[in-house]
Order: structure tokens, then sequence, then C-alpha cells
């Protein structure tokens, strides 16, 4: 576990592709835990999740105050997250924004595009921008302004443009985890009111990410 920054409010870390955010129901540790057992943290605040099978950029509180600061800029939507992410097919809008409204169905730890409001229902909303493209593979850079469970996932697969890897979405390609990677967050830090930004990159040498190799640099 790669730590990008800590000071007495945070810890910035890379969470590996296949560790949970927090421990599972059967007790299986979490990032979480890691932290609390690994770096001695007796007070750590998880403040948003990442799937299993996804990696990259997050940020943890170390302290009530600050996990409520950071949980007040992620409800205000001040809290920025960008993902990288490589879908199976190509996207013939090379930028653009995607509206959906998404149903969470808990029992089967899955969400759907649905046509109207209803309960249990909620807006979700991202903004893509295609990096690059190749053997029927696309690269996009993706900015979230809500963060709805399996958004990016779901809102892909329903244009027919599943993530790689993730069959729980439709990908037929099975030869890597979920492409899909926190590649940056942006938040003002809780004491010093300074806006932070923490970026990192998924291994060029893992496929599909090896597909695109310089385009994964800015």
């Amino acid at each position: 576990m790669k730590v990008l920054f800590e000071d007495n409010e945070v810890i910035v870390i890379v969470k590996p592709v296949g560790v949970p955010s927090e421990t599972t129901q059967n007790g299986e540790k979490g990032i979480l835990d890691l932290l609390k057992n690994q770096y001695g943290l007796t007070d750590v605040f998880l403040l948003h999740r990442l799937d299993r099978n996804v990696g990259g950029v997050m940020v943890f509180a170390k302290n009530k105050k600050s996990a409520a600061c950071i949980s007040k800029q992620i409800q205000e939507n001040t809290f920025k997250k960008t993902y990288l992410a490589v879908v199976d097919g190509v996207i013939e809008e090379k930028q653009g924004v995607y509206k959906d409204l998404l149903f969470k169905d808990s029992s089967k730890n899955r969400s759907f595009v649905v046509k109207r409001m209803r309960k249990g229902v909620k807006e979700a909303s991202l903004e893509y921008i295609v990096l690059n493209e190749t053997e029927n593979k696309t690269l996009v850079k993706v900015t979230l302004h809500t963060g709805r469970t399996h958004q990016i996932r779901v809102q892909f697969s329903s244009r027919k443009t599943p993530l790689c890897g993730d069959a729980k979405y439709g990908s037929k390609d099975r030869q890597s985890d979920i492409a899909l990677f926190s590649h940056s967050i942006t938040f003002t830090h809780p004491s010093t009111n300074k806006v932070l930004t923490f970026t990192e990159f998924p291994d060029k040498l893992n496929y599909p990410w090896s597909l695109f190799g310089s385009d994964l640099c800015e």
C-alpha cells in the first residue's frame, strides 16, 4: 500500500486492487483495518469507497473534525474525483456527459438504469473524455458529479461499452480485473484550507492498461 501524503489530519493512499475498502460481512479485512494495523492509527475514518477490484487514490481522516470537514465537501460536491477506465468498444462522442436514473438492487448488489423516478431511484451524472482508442478498446478519463453504487460501470455498460473485465455488467473480456482506477482526488485540507490534489496511474504493464502506454501519463 503506497502512501502519497500524511499529516495529523489526513492520510492519502493508493488502494491495491483486490482489497475491500472496509471489513466485509464475512470478516475479511479491508484498507481501513490495514491502516490501523500497519500504521498504528487508532482513529481513522473512511470517507469514500472503492469497489474491491478497483484500485487507486483514497483519502482517510485521522480525527472526527477532519472527517466531518471532508464529508461535508463530498456532500456539497466540492470534493472532486477523476477515474481512468478502459471500455470495450468505441465511443462515438469523444467527450460528453452521461445523465441517468439509477436504481440499486441491494439483494443483488447491482445497479440498473431506469426510465422514471420512483422509490430507491437516484440521479447519476458524470462527464468523460476519450484519451485514445486501440484494438476495439477505448481509454477514457471520467469525472464524477455524483457518487452512486457502481455508477461508472453501469452508465458505460448501458451504452454498450462496458468496462473491460467487468463481467457483471456485460464485458466479455475476462483477461483482467475491472479496468477502472481512481486517478485523482481534490479536496480542501481541513486545517490549512489549501486545495490539495493527489494523482496516481495504474500499472502500465498490466492489461488492458498496457494497450495505451504513454497515454496513461499526462
